[in-house]
């Protein structure tokens, strides 16, 4: 278990070099999931991108789903590696990539068999409604790739191979702009070329992975699965935050801090797994010091840069430009206390306390907002509106640094516990 990469004795460097991988992974998958709303308006029209809105809860339910599995599953795998069972984490692996798959088999079904049902229930009318057919029907039919693709997109990371998992997210968002490029310009298929482009490029990393796991000599790989609901059923609970943090993976300036997160969180979940308690508490200094200075820059970047980044979603719509920006600037403020949250919540993940993970998931992504929503635009107009979500990170940041507290405290009786039995044996 030496060999295992999970197992180094991180320095800042060497542990942020692990995590850069998947932090450029975040980041380019959140530029090319932008890619349809830039081609759909240019060479469809807006009608056609009013129904990619419409649909997209679907598409984030099914990305939600798997980062759910991946991301809860990831822990206890990682975990049972640190223990040193390696054969019981290769079963409980190929078990999640199983499930995954059947899951996402069992959506694209059922999503097909009722999408009339779906769509008409998500608000689209009769001149909206075949936009959205065509392009859902698509990224239905390509569900078990996408799930793939998000479940193996975290295990490579679980696997020691963050880079890997970079590129083959670099692979699929190039292909996915060629392709719409071809399908919608070239070929003129509408919004139907934007939904083949979308799943040409989950079918990448989704065929790579099965081909990387079928081999027998890395650390982790597909074996006969022991079939286990507790697993199962674990992985999801403490996974459950993960589809209200997915939403941010939209807004592109996030995925610093997601990417981060995901990056370190096998790290932790094997050290914990292995009882070791000063490394643990090494690498959680580390990570504090990469969120401050992450939060600062990303607050300056949005702060001065603000006006750019608003008018890559706008365009030439000043009246939409205007309110956007207005409410931006107040918006901005949020990044100075996300990076902890989202850190927070993941590494509760990491340690399979899906309960606490839920809670800081929770209270930033709907609890505080929607007390904010409801109380402050009574008494200051749309800038309530606007202040939400700053005011609910601010909040939910008093509840993450409180149980943070909690969990270093237990850390410290764990390493003193430790030293203490230590001693008596020597």
């Amino acid at each position: 278990m030496n060999s295992n990469p999970l197992a180094e004795d991180f320095s800042t460097g060497s542990l942020l070099k692990f995590a850069f991988p998947t932090i450029s992974m975040m980041l380019f998958m959140g530029l090319y999931t932008i890619v349809d709303t830039i081609f759909i308006p240019r060479f469809v029209n807006t009608d056609a991108l009013s129904a990619i809105n419409i649909v997209c809860p679907i598409i984030n339910l099914i990305v939600g789903l798997g980062t759910m599995i991946a991301t809860g599953g990831s822990a206890i795998v990682a975990r049972k590696m640190g223990v040193g069972e390696p054969k019981r984490a290769k079963q409980d692996f190929t078990l999640l990539i199983l499930f995954g798959f059947i899951l996402g088999a069992v959506f694209s079904i059922l999503g097909i068999i009722f999408i009339d049902e779906i769509i008409y229930s998500l608000g689209a009318d009769n001149v909206l409604f075949p936009y959205c057919k065509d392009y859902l029907t698509i990224i239905l039919l390509f569900t078990p790739a996408s799930m793939l693709q998000v479940l193996f997109q975290n295990l490579f990371v679980t696997a020691g191979k963050p880079t890997l998992g970079l590129v083959l997210s670099v692979c699929a968002g190039v292909m996915n702009i060629v392709f719409d490029y071809l399908f919608m310009v070239i070929f003129d298929m509408g919004i139907a070329g934007a939904g083949f482009g979308t799943g040409i490029g989950y079918l990448i990393p989704a065929i790579t992975g099965l081909i990387v796991f079928s081999k027998k000599s890395g650390t982790l790989s597909f074996v006969k699965p022991l079939i286990d609901f507790k697993v199962l059923g674990e992985s999801c609970i403490n996974g459950v935050a993960s589809i209200t943090i997915i939403i941010y993976t939209q807004f592109l300036l996030t995925t610093l801090f997601i990417g981060f997160s995901m990056g370190i969180a096998p790290i932790i979940s094997y050290n914990f797994g292995a009882n070791n308690y000063y490394r643990l508490k090494k690498i959680y200094k580390i990570c504090i010091s990469f969120i401050f200075v992450g939060s600062i820059f990303i607050f300056a970047l949005s702060f001065i840069n603000g006006n750019s980044l608003v008018h890559l979603f706008t365009g030439t719509n000043e009246a939409v430009y205007k309110i956007a920006i207005n409410g931006f600037m107040i918006f901005a403020f949020s990044f100075l206390f996300l990076g902890f949250n989202i850190f927070s919540s993941a590494i509760f993940t990491t340690l399979s306390n899906g309960k606490l993970s839920a809670l800081i998931s929770f209270l930033r992504t709907f609890g505080f907002i929607m007390i904010g929503l409801l109380i402050m635009p009574q008494f200051i107009g749309i800038t309530g509106v606007w202040l939400a979500v700053p005011i609910a990170e601010m909040l939910t940041l008093c509840v993450s640094v409180y149980l943070n507290f909690r969990l270093l405290r237990s850390w410290n009786n764990q390493n003193n516990s430790y030293e203490k039995s230590t001693e008596r044996l020597l």
